[in-house]
């Protein structure tokens, strides 16, 4: 009976060697969920608006970054935009990143906004509020709690999705298992550790978000 071609038992010996690579995800999942979340609350804003000119770009700009894979952005990011402006591999993948879950946060925020009773905006209207002030002080706090899971998922989604930034060469983990696996031959072995990251790193996220939404209906609770 012939050996197995795999050798698990060196993936304690390699594991420390994915630290870098693991940071650089970390990273560029960050950063992308920050611009994400800028991009998305606007986008919302701009598509719950009355006007037709301001809905218009928001619309727009949910129905291409929705209609298109996240791989083909990065690549016209990266490759496309080349000939007007040298944007850097790690910059690229984090701005295709964020614009890319922004247009997914947009419809989570415009939905939890929605969902707040239209009886509390006419209370505050009634108190002397104006339309920002009522947006700022009574909808957006609740919304962003009611958000908090949907939110959370999109977190992880977007996670995983980082692993897309290694088609533009940009050296995380994903893209550091295949280099090191054309190296020693194990590229099994590799994508396992490359595995094992992602499953360390998507339940911390997963406890966290846990944690915060546990948090706010405590918050709730006692108010």
């Amino acid at each position: 009976m012939s050996e197995l071609p795999w050798d698990f038992t060196v993936i304690p010996f390699y594991f420390p060697r994915f630290y870098q690579a693991a940071w650089l995800t970390l990273q560029i999942t960050v950063l992308g969920i920050g611009l994400g979340l800028v991009l998305g609350l606007i986008t919302s804003l701009m598509r719950i608006s009355k006007s037709k000119i301001i809905q218009g770009p928001a619309l727009f700009y949910i129905w291409i970054i929705r209609g298109t894979p996240l791989l083909l952005q990065l690549f016209i990011i990266y490759f496309g935009l080349a000939e007007f402006i040298d944007i850097p591999r790690l910059t690229s993948a984090v701005i295709g990143l964020g614009i890319h879950n922004g247009a997914y946060m947009a419809e989570i925020f415009r939905g939890t906004i929605q969902s707040i009773d239209r009886g509390q905006r006419e209370a505050a209207y009634s108190l002397g509020m104006t339309k920002t002030q009522a947006m700022r002080r009574i909808i957006l706090p609740q919304a962003f709690k009611r958000s908090v899971p949907p939110l959370g998922n999109q977190f992880i989604i977007a996670l995983k999705d980082s692993s897309l930034a290694s088609a533009i060469a940009v050296r995380e983990l994903l893209l550091t298992a295949r280099q090191i696996g054309s190296s020693n031959l194990m590229m099994l072995e590799m994508f396992v550790v490359v595995g094992i990251y992602y499953l360390l790193m998507t339940s911390v996220l997963t406890v966290l978000v846990g944690k915060v939404e546990k948090r706010l209906k405590v918050s709730d609770y006692r108010s």
